[in-house]
């Protein structure tokens, strides 16, 4: 993917309520992300951050609305998308099914997600963010690493992520999500979450730290929390992996365990 230019942006913090009240059973009881700790680590590392984070009943965030080219986040969007199908949703899942799904969320293949595009098109993908509650999504017109996304419709979207998938293909599809290749697990990946399971999908700039994002969705028997960290313009793609971890750390601080 060719290097994308970063953006200088206004801090503004923001703490407001989630759409629709959730039972008890599924709120994250009193934890609150430490929002204050993430935007101070932010402001000392180089380039931009955007952030945000969701539980049922509640939003923070950081730039949270701020859109940016999602490079290759958006092939959790090109998943659902694709198992939302009319031609695959009522099916089982073959095996060049499973050759284009698993490398694409698995370790981030861009000729499969090409291809999925290729398949379902740009109609159906646009539809899908809608229904999932993308308000900003807007699918690059060349590629799909273009595509425009914030960190608020992307907490939105990752909630819920399951409930989006077709019954029949949700084990799949959210086991994919938790099994990322090792060599592409830094940032929330690298962080010790005791008892909560990790779902997500990291996108980056060819390796420049252009552009470096995760998101992701957190669950612990009923509680669940999605959590975005979107980057721009850091001095390298290493560079971006720890700011990535930081911001993470920090927002997560009271649910996990010493990093690794």
């Amino acid at each position: 993917m060719p290097p994308l230019l970063a953006v200088g942006l206004v801090a503004v913090v923001v703490v407001v309520p989630a759409s629709g009240a959730a039972r008890a059973s599924t709120t994250t009881a009193s934890w609150q992300p430490h929002v204050n700790a993430a935007r101070a680590y932010a402001q000392r590392r180089k380039g931009v951050v955007n952030f945000a984070v969701r539980t049922p009943t509640r939003l923070w965030g950081w730039h949270r609305t701020d859109d940016v080219p999602s490079a290759s986040v958006v092939k959790a969007l090109l998943l659902v998308t694709y198992l939302n199908d009319p031609r695959v949703r009522n099916r089982r899942l073959r095996a060049a099914d499973r050759r284009l799904l698993d490398p694409m969320i698995q370790r981030s293949d861009n000729a499969a997600a090409s291809a999925v595009l290729a398949y379902v098109g740009a109609p159906r993908v646009r539809a899908e963010a809608r229904a999932v509650g993308m308000r900003r999504f807007a699918l690059g017109s060349y590629t799909w690493g273009a595509s425009r996304i914030d960190a608020s419709d992307q907490t939105r979207f990752f909630l819920h992520i399951d409930q989006r998938i077709p019954r029949r293909h949700r084990a799949t599809a959210m086991w994919l999500l938790r099994t990322v290749v090792s060599y592409q697990r830094w940032g929330i990946g690298q962080l010790k979450l005791p008892g909560w399971k990790l779902y997500f999908k990291g996108g980056w700039g060819a390796g420049t730290g252009a552009v470096d994002h995760q998101v992701a969705l957190l669950r612990k028997g009923g509680r669940r929390i999605s959590v975005a960290v979107l980057t721009n313009g850091s001095p390298s793609h290493t560079y971006a992996q720890e700011t990535l971890r930081g911001v993470f750390a920090r927002l997560l601080s009271g649910l996990t365990a010493r990093s690794r």
